[in-house]
């Protein structure tokens, strides 16, 4: 999860964060050497007193500064559809779960089961306890199996919600009367954190996500007992 004064990303918890965050860094790259080039040009033509006829009225120049952003922006675009693929890509799901959006607390549907779904809420500030994250802990978790590919069918009950996990490289909008799909796939045991990111109403910013990413054998283990106590 994030901590005070973070710079960067949060460490990537599946394959797909993984890719954004190499392309981001990729993109920046690119950007850097843009500036810098721009910046020199700028410095250049300031500083010197010098004038070149040939430059003044040269074709090979306007090919070159013609061609060479379409190059750029070829170099940008490519690595940025393949992941925009990627991201759509959804083979043989072990889990579908249903995520809907209320005012303000989420609720899950795990479809592949007959009798499990449960609402998540925020736990209230004064009822914490040590070791918890305000405004980030909820009283039912969704719980997910390592290393398993699961499809997020995501909707909404009321108005505008959309089911965020940065950790995942997971965003995706709830709309009442439509249902949206993304995958997601957690490469290691952990608890990782989201909020809903659309202005949803006066309550929007408590209504966390907390998603908990355990080994196989324990998700079958927690699904029976959660359909015992139902």
């Amino acid at each position: 999860m994030a901590y005070p004064s973070q710079l960067g990303f949060q460490d990537a918890a599946s394959p797909l964060m993984e890719e954004l965050l190499h392309f981001h860094d990729h993109a920046l790259m690119v950007v850097l050497l843009i500036s810098v080039l721009v910046l020199y040009i700028i410095v250049t033509m300031v500083t010197t007193t010098l004038t070149d006829k040939l430059i003044l009225d040269s074709q090979l120049i306007e090919i070159i500064w013609t061609i060479l952003p379409a190059l750029v922006l070829a170099i940008i675009a490519l690595p940025s559809l393949r992941i925009l693929y990627l991201m759509d890509e959804i083979n043989d799901p072990h889990l579908t779960i249903k995520a809907i959006g209320h005012q303000w607390y989420w609720n899950y549907e795990y479809t592949d089961y007959k009798e499990l779904a449960f609402d998540s809420y925020m736990i209230p500030t004064q009822d914490l306890t040590p070791g918890q994250l305000r405004l980030l802990e909820v009283d039912h978790r969704m719980v997910v199996p390592t290393n398993s590919p699961v499809r997020m069918l995501v909707t909404a009950e009321d108005v505008l919600h959309s089911w965020a996990v940065p950790s995942l490289g997971i965003k995706m909008d709830a709309v009442p009367g439509r249902l949206n799909q993304t995958t997601l796939y957690a490469n290691r045991p952990g608890v990782f954190y989201g909020q809903c990111s659309e202005i949803c109403g006066a309550n929007h910013s408590f209504m966390p996500i907390v998603i908990e990413s355990i080994p196989l054998t324990h998700f079958k283990n927690w699904a029976t007992l959660m359909i015992e106590n139902e």
